[in-house]
């Protein structure tokens, strides 16, 4: 494993990275069915690595789907009604879900922590999603989310480069 990527980097790095990925998956689709454990070794090893406060890139540009349960926990949390919570943070996107009305996140403070974090989006709580079971299934969503996230990226990596599945 390698030290922490900058999340400036990561566009241009995945941009060369991304054919051989995408190659990788086609050969060895069937065998990533069987590589969860691998899978989450690498994200594990990755993200202890990774000072997650140093980048928050995720937060900066990634705009969460919200769900009903996550606006109650936000409106809680931020003691408003959902209504107000709704209409001061939240719209609908084209494709009729909640998504914050702008990034980066209105919850991202200038220090990188979250300012609810302990009652943020499921989505959010889920990101990057590279421990995920059944990994293979989001592989092609792994590869657009490592244009964002070092941790996604260093898994993809290290996964194709060592990885004799």
């Amino acid at each position: 494993m390698s030290k922490q990527i900058d999340y400036k980097l990561l566009p241009a790095l995945a941009a060369k990275s991304e054919s051989e990925w995408k190659r990788f998956f086609i050969k060895n689709k069937k065998k990533l069915e069987g590589m969860d454990v691998k899978i989450h070794t690498l994200h594990d090893e990755i993200t202890e690595q990774t000072d997650w406060l140093a980048c928050a890139n995720c937060c900066r540009s990634l705009g969460p789907r919200i769900t009903d349960k996550d606006l109650e926990r936000m409106a809680k949390v931020l003691r408003m009604k959902t209504v107000d919570v709704m209409d001061k943070y939240l719209r609908i996107d084209e494709d009729g879900d909640m998504v914050f009305q702008s990034m980066p996140c209105p919850f991202l403070g200038t220090d990188n922590y979250c300012l609810i974090y302990e009652s943020r989006p499921k989505a959010c709580r889920e990101y990057p999603h590279t421990d995920r079971k059944r990994f293979y299934q989001i592989f092609n969503l792994s590869v657009k989310n490592a244009y964002t996230c070092p941790i996604v990226y260093g898994v993809l990596e290290n996964l194709t480069k060592v990885s004799n599945p």
